[in-house]
Formats: structure tokens, C-alpha cells, sequence
């Protein structure tokens, strides 16, 4: 994905341009083709919506150099070819402009991206883990630069094991390993289960661990 702003410098000749200077004598059959031939970004344009709901890869807008960071900026759009869309009086228009803050796509807020996510980096871990992630700006979020870029997030995947369910098992069963075993810590629940939970000892400090999130699944994931 390319940037949402981009600079007209000049319009470079299209291939139906190019069509018409053809020498060939199926020329005019080649220009058929090509003007029926409907672009793969149309399928993500929403038909008669309101222009400035447009997601990026519809439009093409003028860069703002007047834009001052962090603030408030209005750019100059113009809908791409096949794309249709309406203001808010319902009148199809062209050539419209949309607000937005000056900042590029990796600054935006966390709930206006969505990232990749890894299982194979521990969320336990002291100092906790990071890993490096891909990002997407979501459609209808405008923003300066690439609207897909790399960023180092923390682990925070999960692999299904509840908090409650946990401290539950070790308050009731904790004695005989059960805790340990839901969590996947086979060793260790093996170790309680024949010491008989530490003589208690071992019992009521997992309750402990448990409860303040100390001690997590086996395979490095959070609580849901």
C-alpha cells in the first residue's frame, strides 16, 4: 500500500492515450478493451457513499505543504476513475476535500490500525517480549505516508486459559497439581501432585502467584 498524499507534478499519458497514437489497425478494438476494463481497486469503493468516507486507495489527493504537524489540515482529493460518490446533499461530485490530522500513518492511535500478531514470543517474560509486527491503517482512516509499516509491539496474544479458572483450581485442587496442569506446566503439577502440594506449603504459594498473574500459562500467553 502506497501513500494516501501524493504529489501531481504532471499527468502522464494513459495507455488509452497511448492507444490512440497507435499505428496499428486494431487499434480501435485494443481502445474497446481497455475502456471497459473495470480496475481491481473499484471492488473495495462503496458505489454513491459519501466522498469523504472513501477509503485511501480511492482517491488521489494533493500534499498539503501548508499541513502543520499535529494539527487540523484540509487536502485536495479527486475520485479515481470508475468511482462514484456524493456529498452530503447526495449530489455526485468529482473533486471534494477531507480534513484530517497532519501526522503520518504510524503515529495514528492503536484503534486506528490493525497489526499481525505473534504466538511464538512469551508474554510472561520479565523483561516482557516484543515482537516485530505489520500494521494496516483501517480503511477510512487518512494519514501521511505508508498505510502499511513495521512496529515493535509486546507480546499480548493469548492462548485461551482463564484467569478465574485458574485461581479456582488452585484454591480447591491446588493441593494435587490441578492448577499447574491447566495451565500446561505438566512438571511442576507432577511435582504437587505427589508431595501433596508441597505439604500445603507449595499450595498456598501458587494461590498467591496465581492470583497476582505471577505465574501464567506454559506456553507464554495472557489471561482472557
Amino acid at each position: 500500500a502506497g501513500s494516501l498524499m501524493t504529489t501531481k507534478l504532471s499527468q502522464p499519458q494513459s495507455t488509452l492515450a497511448k492507444s490512440l497514437t497507435s499505428t496499428s489497425t486494431n487499434a480501435p478494438y485494443f481502445k474497446a478493451l481497455e475502456s471497459t476494463e473495470i480496475p481491481p481497486y473499484v471492488t473495495n469503493c462503496p458505489s454513491n457513499g459519501l466522498c469523504s468516507r472513501l477509503p485511501p486507495d480511492c482517491m488521489t489527493c494533493n500534499t498539503n505543504y501548508s499541513c502543520i504537524y499535529g494539527k487540523t489540515a484540509t487536502f485536495d482529493c479527486k475520485v479515481k476513475p470508475h468511482v462514484h460518490c456524493v456529498d452530503e446533499n447526495n449530489h455526485e461530485l468529482e473533486n471534494f476535500t477531507i480534513n484530517m490530522t497532519c501526522q503520518f500513518c504510524w503515529q495514528l492511535a492503536t484503534s486506528d490500525y490493525v497489526c499481525t500478531n505473534s504466538t511464538n514470543c512469551m508474554t510472561v517474560s520479565c523483561p516482557r517480549q516484543r515482537y516485530n509486527a505489520t500494521c494496516t491503517v483501517r480503511d477510512h482512516i487518512h494519514c501521511l505516508g505508508n498505510r502499511v509499516f513495521p512496529k515493535m509491539l509486546y507480546c499480548n496474544w493469548t492462548g485461551g486459559y482463564k484467569w478465574s479458572t485458574a485461581l479456582a483450581l488452585s484454591i480447591t485442587l491446588g493441593g494435587f497439581g490441578a492448577d499447574r496442569f491447566y495451565l500446561g506446566q505438566w512438571r511442576e503439577g507432577l511435582g504437587k501432585l505427589f508431595s501433596f502440594g508441597g505439604l500445603g506449603i507449595w499450595t498456598l504459594i501458587d494461590v498467591l502467584l496465581i492470583g497476582v498473574g505471577y505465574v501464567g500459562p506454559a506456553d507464554g500467553s495472557l489471561y482472557i
